[in-house]
């Protein structure tokens, strides 16, 4: 199973379709999304606009790749998990966020093995389909298991360093990772 998430707080049209998109080609992977407030309709996905902690936890537990926006509670609930996560920053330019720190966020994150970022709906599709490959392939998936263990240490660097618990939204400071 693929699970793909955009959180609470915005709808995220461009990745649901995205995800849509592969979910169409690929009809016997099933895909559940968690896609929040949005009035599009997804033919290929079975939606849940909200979920509770213990059926999101479910969904992760049963997913062979996680597609998420790039908001750091599905960024540390996929590393935790161990599953590889491909990353779809909401884009200001785009009407999807106010400001793009989720790109810088995507960013840092784009140097660790089992992270994948991605922009737009051909290169997501691309990825899921590798990423089910290397989650197919026993080696490849140890490999990752490793990396996450070092992504999560980074994650944890990135919220709790000290540049991240002085610096105000708006003021053109940004943390760096110690990965």
């Amino acid at each position: 199973m693929i699970f793909a998430t955009v959180g609470t707080q915005l709808p995220f049209d461009r990745l649901l379709l995205a995800v849509d998109t592969w979910a169409s080609m690929h009809r016997d992977v099933p895909v559940v999304a968690q896609t929040g407030r949005t009035a599009t309709t997804y033919s290929h996905l079975t939606c849940l606009p909200q979920m509770d902690q213990r059926r999101y936890a479910d969904c992760v537990a049963q997913a062979r790749v996680i597609v998420a926006h790039a908001g750091m509670g599905s960024i540390l609930t996929a590393i935790e998990a161990g599953k590889p996560v491909i990353l779809m920053p909401r884009r200001a330019d785009l009407g999807e966020h106010r400001n793009d720190h989720q790109r810088d966020t995507a960013a840092e994150m784009a140097v660790l093995s089992n992270v994948t970022v991605v922009e737009d709906s051909a290169t997501l599709c691309t990825a899921i389909s590798a990423a089910l490959t290397r989650a197919n392939d026993p080696a490849l998936a140890a490999r990752s298991n490793v990396a996450s263990a070092r992504l999560l240490d980074a994650v944890r660097d990135f919220i709790w360093s000290e540049d991240t618990r002085s610096a105000r939204s708006g003021f053109g400071l940004r943390p760096v990772l110690r990965a």
